[in-house]
């Protein structure tokens, strides 16, 4: 239902053989692919992992995707202590952990090419942002036309963020009181990484 009326909105955009939409897992390919389908347009996964601060590993100074360069803050990294032998050693880890996962959605399939492409990033909700902005920031490096955020649900106070760094944003509510994504859904049950790639598939 909510994927429903999210594609109303996204049927706004025009130039609709540009569009490809990137699914952020597990939740977000669920919502992806019935974005894919009502609006026609191909469907491929985005995982990208946060580079953990030392000492403080829900703290993120940076994040890694399968393509492009790792996104670090540098003045955050410095003030965490995350030094530069500690940073590639995250990512040389970080980086197999990605392309595994990517590997296991995808199978033999190549990614597709988002190069020119307006990039629709999908998820179930949006608490802190940090894995839609790693998503933003990995994504932008394949110089596509436009990316554009598509969600049911997004805190209000994490908005105003991921709307400097995207080009457009679709959502349903954007509330005050945001405690986790579950909240905003009747059932929300854990997708496993099975599920993902049948919806890939």
């Amino acid at each position: 239902m909510a994927a429903k009326k999210l594609a109303e909105k996204l049927s706004s955009l025009e130039e609709r053989e540009k569009i490809i939409i990137l699914g952020i897992p597990r939740g977000g390919i669920v919502v992806a692919k019935e974005l894919s389908m009502i609006l026609k347009v191909p469907l491929d996964v985005m995982v990208t992992k946060k580079i953990p601060a030392p000492s403080y590993p829900e703290l993120a100074v940076g994040a890694i995707g399968t393509v492009g360069e790792p996104v670090i803050d540098e003045k955050l990294a410095q003030r965490m202590g995350a030094n530069e032998k500690y940073l590639n050693e995250q990512i040389a880890q970080l980086r197999r952990t990605v392309l595994e996962r990517e590997k296991k959605f995808r199978g033999e399939r190549n990614p597709l090419d988002l190069k020119g492409k307006i990039v629709i990033l999908a998820d179930d909700g949006i608490a802190t942002g940090a894995t839609v902005m790693a998503a933003i920031e990995v994504v932008r490096q394949s110089n596509p036309e436009k990316i554009v955020i598509a969600t049911p649900v997004v805190a209000k106070d994490t908005l105003a963020k991921i709307e400097s760094l995207a080009d457009e944003v679709f959502y349903l509510q954007a509330p005050a009181l945001f405690f986790a994504v579950g909240q905003f859904y009747k059932n929300f049950e854990q997708v496993s990484d099975d599920e993902v790639k049948q919806l890939l598939k």
